[in-house]
């Protein structure tokens, strides 16, 4: 690659990537199968098979988690943000 931009620069760079991606993502899809696991158990027990019930828990539940998570994804993506632009300054200024 050029301006000294090497192949271990750019595993890096893809590795942190997709740990943000897990850090940011990953909480609010756990929660989301949890509670859609959740309900599909009581539609099955209660055998009623209505699609849209399934729509405000998780709606609430994704709502909470960015109520608590919010502030720990914001300073995450902020800290991945600066890293990469300073990543991409050293690259430059080379």
């Amino acid at each position: 690659m050029t301006g000294g931009l090497d192949d271990a620069g750019v595993a890096a760079a893809l590795r942190d990537m997709l740990l943000v991606t897990l850090k940011l993502g990953g909480p609010p899809l756990l929660a989301m199968l949890a509670v859609g696991l959740v309900v599909s158990l009581v539609q099955a027990v209660t055998q009623v098979n209505e699609a849209s019930l399934v729509f405000l828990p998780k709606a609430l539940v994704l709502g909470g988690m960015m109520a608590l998570l919010g502030t720990y994804m914001t300073a995450t993506l902020q800290d991945f943000t600066r890293v990469m632009m300073d990543r991409l300054v050293a690259v430059g200024g080379s």
